[in-house]
């Protein structure tokens, strides 16, 4: 089976709020398709982030991954963060985690970013590995916090 990456359409909403829901779900959040239909939805009506979707040779959207726009103050250049990156359990080890990794690298040098980056959970060997494997460089140096905040 051959993998293809292209930037994702409103035209992909369907297929990829089902996945989107798939990838919460994978990060043990309740499945909530309408959730995941109307976050997607409002991404694409307000231009906040470019998605990139792999399809399998039928056409069929087998992984996605999300990229936010935002800057690195130091080096006062923009930069994505790719925030989302899911494939379908169906087509795991068929190459789409791979080529959205490399869809999305291709897309942030001719976008003009000078670099992404990327969070994952610390059990997530598979996708570390990964990373590592395209010249993603585990940060040794920084710490990431984060907190919630309540109306």
């Amino acid at each position: 089976m051959t993998i293809h990456t292209r930037i994702a359409t409103v035209a992909d909403l369907a297929p990829l709020a089902g996945l989107f829901d798939a990838y919460r779900q994978f990060y043990e959040q309740a499945p909530d398709l309408e959730a995941a239909r109307n976050f997607i939805q409002a991404r694409f009506e307000l231009k906040e982030s470019e998605i990139l979707v792999a399809e399998d040779d039928a056409g069929q959207l087998v992984g996605f991954c999300q990229l936010y726009p935002s800057f690195c103050s130091i080096e006062a250049k923009r930069i994505y963060i790719l925030s989302d990156l899911f494939v379908s359990p169906e087509a795991r080890r068929l190459g789409a985690g791979r080529a959205l990794l490399v869809a999305a690298e291709k897309h942030a040098a001719q976008t003009g970013r000078i670099k992404m980056e990327l969070t994952t959970a610390r059990t997530n060997k598979t996708a570390q590995s990964a990373y590592e494997s395209l010249g993603w460089e585990l940060d040794e140096v920084f710490l990431g916090y984060s907190k919630r905040v309540e109306a």
